[in-house]
């Protein structure tokens, strides 16, 4: 058993709180087995995006974070593997059916030391594998146990082993707002899991949990975000809270929602309470349950690609969940992606013309993105745009085709009629993030059987 003194800070204050917390271990394990099972037990959680902040090396402290987002390396499945994620703890005392870490599991049991942690971290950073921290939890004892955990390991690695990469954490519902709003001075990204899209779902599959709860602290960084940032503009030197914002991630299909209700409630989270992102996780059947889908049922990859490709529409394209689906179209076309789809069903909105129209309906265009649009509008100033302009800026011409002119005439001899456009759009095979068969990739782990030299990263336990 290990005891952990609790220290808050306040600005420059730093205070003594008479909380202890208290580490047990039924049986001994190493740090190389913790880093085991709890680097497989994180893989399930997908938030872990890191743009966003931008923080220069001080020539003190170790590492630096940049706005466009730290070096990223991907596994198969396009999952972002350059930081180091990881779960404080796999020990819960929830029992959620769909979680691989409930209660009732009989699965091999960690937790680390805040130390353990940061030492991982700056001795997988000084060898270049990873450039920050994405860090997790179960609930181990109760949630504000939890945070304490997860705040000491923020304060000590940036404090005491002054690491100034990115940092993102999990804020645990439920848990004492004091070490949530401290917590949020220390960390780049904060995230509250909604974990399922809707209350009722929530109860059914997760009876500990409560959407309340679960928005309570959503509200209080959203809260101290904005806070932050007036301070920040009226002293220079006021401390930055969670600078790289907020997300969270739900579970799709566990249950029997709709593409409408989820990208309904995306949309009021985005409204609301002001996330960078909403994450959406296929779900995989770990757990034999009556209240789940059957293990063997495949993850739903492709609608979770939809719903990502509708969420870019949201957040960058200007688009609102009301154009994209309603009460009788509730779910996206599988075969097609949802802008596409979108255009077919307004074709009375097309051709447009590329010389002419405004930004805003020329990123309704199938085949024209945000980057593409921008050079559009700019290179249009200096002379008329033709088809092959198009092409050097970027435009995906298989697909926009069918939706635009130059100098009022498009690219061939098209017909406006969506039977027409939909058999040649279906032609052009869509790159997917995943084997055409739907074969699910597991996230890369340290620990792969197809890596050259696993040594390396048990030399990485080891401080230089």
């Amino acid at each position: 058993m290990e005891q952990i003194s609790s220290v808050f800070a306040s600005n420059d204050v730093v205070f003594e709180n008479p909380i202890k917390i208290e580490l047990h271990s039924t049986t001994r394990k190493t740090i190389m087995d913790k880093l085991e099972i709890l680097t497989d037990a994180a893989k399930y959680d997908v938030a872990c995006t890191s743009s966003g902040v931008n923080r220069k090396g001080n020539g003190r402290d170790m590492g630096n974070c940049l706005s466009a987002g730290i070096c990223h390396s991907f596994s198969s499945d396009g999952r972002c593997i350059s930081l180091l994620k990881i779960l404080m703890s796999n020990e819960c005392v929830y029992d959620c059916k769909y979680c691989i870490n409930r209660r009732s599991n009989d699965v091999p049991r960690a937790t680390f030391t805040p130390d353990e942690i940061c030492e991982l971290t700056m001795n997988f950073y000084k060898r270049n594998y990873i450039e920050g921290l994405f860090l997790s939890s179960g609930i181990v004892n109760n949630p504000t146990y939890t945070m304490e955990l997860i705040y000491q390991t923020l304060y000590r690695i940036r404090n005491v082993y002054r690491f100034r990469g990115y940092v993102h954490v999990k804020g645990i519902p439920g848990a004492d707002p004091a070490l949530i709003q401290q917590t949020g001075y220390l960390a780049d990204r904060m995230s509250v899991n909604l974990e399922l899209p809707t209350a009722e779902g929530l109860e059914k599959l997760a009876p500990n949990k409560h959407r309340k709860s679960i928005l309570k602290p959503m509200r209080q960084i959203q809260n101290g975000i904005t806070q932050g940032k007036q301070e920040l503009a009226l002293y220079r030197n006021a401390p930055s809270f969670v600078p790289a914002g907020q997300s969270t991630q739900m579970i799709i299909g566990a249950t029997p929602e709709s593409d409408y209700q989820i990208m309904s409630v995306a949309e009021s989270l985005y409204d609301k309470f002001a996330l960078k992102r909403v994450f959406y996780s296929a779900y995989v059947g770990v757990n034999e349950d009556k209240a789940l889908p059957a293990v063997t049922t495949a993850s739903p990859l492709l609608r979770e690609h939809r719903l990502y490709q509708a969420d870019w529409l949201l957040r960058y394209y200007n688009f609102r969940v009301s154009e994209l689906l309603n009460e009788k179209h509730q779910n996206f076309n599988i075969l097609l992606d949802p802008k596409c789809d979108w255009a077919l069903r307004h074709l009375e909105q097309f051709p447009v013309e590329i010389n002419k129209a405004d930004y805003t309906v020329l990123l309704r265009v199938p085949g024209i993105g945000v980057k593409s649009a921008q050079r559009i509008c700019k290179a249009r100033k200096t002379s008329p745009l033709t088809f092959d302009s198009l092409r050097k800026i970027g435009v995906v011409l298989k697909r926009a085709l069918y939706f635009i002119t130059c100098n009022g005439r498009m690219l061939y001899n098209t017909r406006i009629d969506e039977d027409y456009i939909t058999r040649n759009l279906l032609s052009e095979h869509e790159k997917l993030p995943f084997d055409k068969d739907g074969v699910t990739y597991k996230q890369l782990s340290l620990f792969d059987d197809g890596m050259e030299n696993v040594t390396v990263f048990r030399d990485c336990l080891h401080t230089e």
